[in-house]
């Protein structure tokens, strides 16, 4: 069965992992790099994207989610999950994936 990572820095993690549990999706809460291992997809949720790009420098998860997802693995960003999912924005500086 796949596994389905849910960035679970800040925002709604908790919602997007309750509703893909429901939809019969095996997941799990991404926080740290470790928890990447053996995962098919990543879904990275709302919430304030300054906020998951500067925890997700914090926590090292920065260069290898872009490894992953480089290599192709499949990413959903809603919300704020989209823009830190994004190549550049149009104000400001934060950390992005970049994809």
């Amino acid at each position: 069965m796949s596994t389905v990572g849910v960035l679970a820095l800040q925002g709604d993690y908790r919602e997007h992992q309750r509703v893909l549990t429901r939809l019969g999706v095996n997941t799990r809460p991404v926080r740290l790099p470790s928890d990447l291992e053996g995962l098919d997809g990543l879904v990275v949720p709302g919430g304030e994207s300054t906020t998951i790009g500067t925890l997700a420098v914090r926590y090292g998860l920065l260069d290898p989610l872009r490894e992953l997802v480089a290599d192709g693995m499949p990413v959903l960003g809603t919300c704020a999950g989209l823009i830190f999912c994004a190549r550049g924005v149009t104000s400001g500086h934060q950390p992005l994936l970049e994809v």
